[in-house]
């Protein structure tokens, strides 16, 4: 038995015992179970009795809804890292453990055809949403692209690297395709590792998965999350030109960090020379990056660099909260609120970006954004923008 459902049948037991014990034989609160409440609850003061009447109540419980956002205001931990210590997790941060037909299906699809996603490989915690359907009831992953090992070592993130990864499979972009068709997906991202090994960076691995994607579904919208290419600008033109949709590459963090929170053979300054020649050789694509929060950057950091991305003519952009893998990477420097990354989100549409999506468990590909760019990428080849 799988430990999901294990889980999943211990949860409903410990439901079951909760129902015998609370309710009485009609299925109602039972008559000595309200007494012995209002016996407990005379005795205590005002401020608590309210408590409780605000509180959950027992078909909340039955439920499992029990998320109540109006208690982030109130959360009194530290959201400012100081010396030494490592910040608790926050409400707004935690998500539910990933399960689902969608989730499962999508996940054996992708193990049986050995292929790979950032979904898994860097421990998004959006999986179960976008895996399984979430409020969108469509199932989308990223599928990672050459391997799972990566000959970058970015103190953010924890994909495996290596100087001389495996060589590429031949076979992945037929497959890639076959198991895009078999979920039935009308968007899709593919992403890579960083393949320096290579003299074109995997550059025309990813056009021929392009290639596949379109001529098994000329309708399928396409979006490449692509490395720098070592600035290699031939290489990028090649992807640029694959009939893929939206360009995405990730500047993940202001200048001013960069050799902090990046491998050293990637710059600022290289990502958006990246960026703005996808944007040359194909004007109608659609430009992408995203930038993590969190890292000790500053609000002044921050305006500056949103303002040099729009010069830079990028379409779209996204912002999350940096969240550490694993004790070995950089240690979260602040917990950004909800709120100030709606603050960042109107920033960004003042200046004149086709969609900002901000929040703390936003993503690059994240989910709720491929539903719009879906809409862009349409209106964009109708000239309506």
């Amino acid at each position: 038995m799988s430990l999901l459902s294990r889980g999943r049948r211990c949860g409903d037991a410990a439901a079951t015992a909760a129902r015998q014990l609370l309710l009485g034989p009609q299925g109602r609160v039972s008559g000595s179970h309200v007494c012995n409440q209002y016996r407990a609850s005379g005795s205590l003061p005002e401020e608590k009795k309210e408590f409780l009447q605000n509180g959950p109540d027992l078909q909340d419980f039955v439920s499992g809804d029990l998320s109540d956002k109006s208690t982030w205001a109130e959360y009194k931990g530290n959201l400012k890292r100081q010396k030494g210590e490592r910040l608790r997790l926050p409400p707004w941060l935690k998500t539910k453990i990933p399960m689902g037909k969608n989730y499962n299906k999508l996940k054996n699809t992708l193990r049986s055809l050995n292929l790979h996603t950032v979904c898994e490989e860097a421990r998004c915690p959006n999986i179960g949403e976008c895996w399984g359907g979430g409020e969108y009831a469509t199932a989308t992953a990223t599928i990672m692209l050459m391997g799972d090992t990566c000959t970058r070592g970015c103190r953010f993130c924890s994909v495996k690297t290596a100087k001389n990864p495996p060589p590429l499979d031949p076979e992945e972009p037929y497959n890639t395709a076959k198991a895009i068709a078999e979920w039935g997906l009308d968007y899709v991202v593919l992403t890579s590792v960083d393949r320096d090994d290579m003299a074109d960076g995997g550059a025309e691995h990813f056009a021929k998965t392009v290639s596949h994607l379109k001529e098994r579904n000329s309708k399928i919208l396409v979006e490449c999350l692509t490395p720098d290419f070592r600035g290699d600008l031939k290489a990028v033109e090649k992807v640029a030109l694959s009939g893929l949709d939206v360009y995405a590459h990730n500047v993940e963090t202001v200048p001013e960090l960069q050799r902090k929170v990046r491998d050293p053979r990637a710059s600022f300054e290289q990502s958006v020379r990246v960026l703005k020649h996808a944007k040359e050789v194909q004007p109608g694509v659609i430009s992408k990056t995203s930038i993590m929060l969190g890292l000790g950057e500053t609000d002044e950091q921050v305006y500056a660099t949103l303002k040099l991305l729009r010069e830079a003519d990028v379409d779209c952009l996204t912002l999350g909260q940096y969240m550490q893998p694993t004790k070995r990477h950089l240690k979260v420097e602040e917990y950004v609120t909800p709120e100030k990354f709606k603050y960042w989100e109107k920033v960004g549409n003042d200046l004149g970006f086709h969609y900002t999506a901000s929040g703390p468990l936003v993503r690059s590909s994240y989910k709720a954004g491929e539903f719009f760019l879906k809409n862009l990428v349409e209106k964009r080849k109708t000239k309506a923008i």
